[in-house]
């Protein structure tokens, strides 16, 4: 489902049934001349729209949010299309986006990202601000909710208790990489290389251009003419599998 597309009564009936309401997170950066600026974007996108269509019911889309904190690590942004917006600058929408979520009703909030995800635990300025976001946002929501001192207050003896069993309210927003380490372990992780070529390949194949490959030819596409489709749609199915499994989604029927 999409949230733009909701009539009412389907997202009341969602936020009772604490559907999944999933939001792909990415950026808009240089992939070198073979594949498009919004890979990272369009690897998540591409993936929940394969999601959504094996089971339109079971989560809920939100547009996707396609700027970040690109950097220009990879190239300056003269003629080669990235989108650097600083994450301070952004923070704040997306600390009120998640504080209106939750004013909505949603309690089972995610983001998928793909972009500058190798060390997910350290953190880089994209995931990290939505991660802030979404604490600042929770704290924000309690304290509005239940005023301050919420978490001190008679009856909160069971919090831990509670918490140890699932019952976090810090759960109510999560934030993950499209492809953590037991997903990377089975797939190449890459900028723009051998991994990438082959997931755009599988998932967005009209928007590769194979034979500029060697144009401006970089260490990090130098594997790019290794990809095929076939190897793209092998890392995608581990990629889904990972989705379902943080999503509580069904697995897919064979």
């Amino acid at each position: 489902m999409r949230y733009e597309l909701l009539t009412p009564h389907h997202l009341r009936a969602a936020i009772t049934r604490n559907t999944p309401l999933v939001m792909a997170i990415g950026v808009q950066e240089y992939h070198g001349e073979h594949l498009p600026l919004g890979v990272d974007l369009l690897a998540v996108t591409r993936c929940l729209d394969r999601l959504e269509a094996e089971a339109p019911e079971s989560l809920i889309l939100l547009p996707p949010f396609a700027y970040g904190a690109a950097s220009h690590a990879v190239a300056g942004p003269a003629g080669t299309g990235t989108l650097h917006v600083g994450a301070q600058e952004f923070l704040p929408m997306v600390q009120a986006l998640f504080a209106a979520l939750l004013r909505v009703g949603f309690r089972n909030i995610h983001g998928i990202i793909h972009h500058q995800t190798e060390n997910f635990a350290q953190g880089m300025p994209t995931d990290l601000s939505f991660r802030l976001a979404a604490r600042q946002a929770v704290f924000a929501h309690l304290e509005a909710t239940q005023g301050e001192g919420w978490w001190g207050a008679p009856g909160m003896d069971s919090y831990y208790q509670g918490h140890a069993a699932g019952e976090n309210p810090f759960n109510w927003i999560r934030i993950h990489p499209l492809m953590p380490p037991e997903v990377a372990h089975h797939f190449p992780f890459d900028h723009a290389g051998e991994g990438e070529t082959a997931l755009m390949l599988a998932l967005a194949p009209e928007t590769v251009e194979p034979a500029r490959m060697a144009e401006n030819a970089t260490w990090y596409t130098a594997t790019a003419p290794r990809a095929t489709p076939a190897q793209g749609e092998a890392g995608v199915a581990v990629i889904l599998a990972h989705l379902r499994k943080i999503l509580t989604l069904p697995a897919l029927a064979l």
